[in-house]
């Protein structure tokens, strides 16, 4: 089956690009990469070196995933423009996140939005992770004028999360984790319908343990799930931030398939 993942030209969260792409290929899935013009992408550098005196950054399994993906994969190299994107040729749509300035060219592309729209209105698998719910948020449905996220249930990156990041390291790195001025969480829950009944946060993972194994900053691999968290509503999975990508590409991967037995 055929996957795309937009992306912008630089500044994409490493973990929450690769960890997907490998699920999806190592199952047999094809993925189709799509940058504003054409540009091959690149990531967050910071996230590949360490963001404060070599932490914070991607975990090594993740980066090696993406330095795989840099070597071998064709479409990466070569990304379709988002004009140039036929909705009707994927079976599913990724939409990464990611917080440093060049991720605003995704976020705010308005011809991206138009095509996650024409997506969204097919009814296949659509999964979103972290700065990416906002591409839904921002999309939206042409009959109604109303977000695309207007009557489901989603998560994002929590504003608690985006706050902590930010206060960690602004005395080194400014607004880095700060995107735009209004946080995410605020954003995506001003596109529901009922907020407080279609926004589910999550378990507070930097401030207390999301289970007796978890550690304060636990993120979930591919063989433990346990500090992982993915909320799906039909045919449409969000997540949180990198720590929830191994949960969300398996959930994802198993939606994809799903869909493709309930259509043969």
């Amino acid at each position: 089956m055929r996957v795309l993942i937009p992306l912008p030209d630089s500044d994409f969260d490493v973990t929450e690009v690769a960890v997907p792409w490998r699920e999806l290929t190592s199952r047999g899935h094809s993925v189709t990469f799509a940058t504003e013009e054409g540009a091959r992408p690149a990531a967050d550098p910071l996230l590949l070196r360490g963001v404060i005196f070599g932490k914070l950054g991607a975990e090594p399994e993740p980066k090696s995933f993406y330095e795989t993906l840099e070597k071998d994969d064709p479409s990466f190299a070569t990304p379709l423009r988002y004009r140039d994107i036929d909705v009707g040729a994927f079976d599913g749509l990724v939409l990464p996140g990611g917080h440093a300035p060049g991720m605003r060219q995704y976020l705010g592309s308005e011809i991206l939005q138009a095509k996650v729209a024409a997506f969204w209105k097919q009814d296949r698998p659509v999964g979103a992770i972290c700065h990416g719910v906002l591409v839904l948020a921002r999309s939206k449905d042409p009959a109604s004028g109303k977000s695309l996220l207007a009557g489901v249930k989603t998560t994002c990156l929590p504003k608690y999360m985006e706050r902590s990041a930010y206060l960690l390291t602004f005395w080194k790195l400014g607004r880095y984790y700060r995107t735009y001025p209004e946080y995410v969480e605020d954003e995506v829950k001003r596109a529901l319908a009922h907020p407080d009944e279609q926004f589910v946060r999550g378990p507070r993972t930097l401030s207390r343990p999301a289970s007796p194994k978890a550690s304060l900053t636990d993120r979930g691999t591919a063989s433990d799930d346990h500090a992982a968290f993915v909320v799906q509503d039909g045919r449409y999975i969000s997540a949180r931030w990198p720590g929830d990508a191994y949960l969300f590409a398996k959930r994802f991967a198993a939606l994809l398939e799903d869909s493709a037995r309930s259509a043969a």
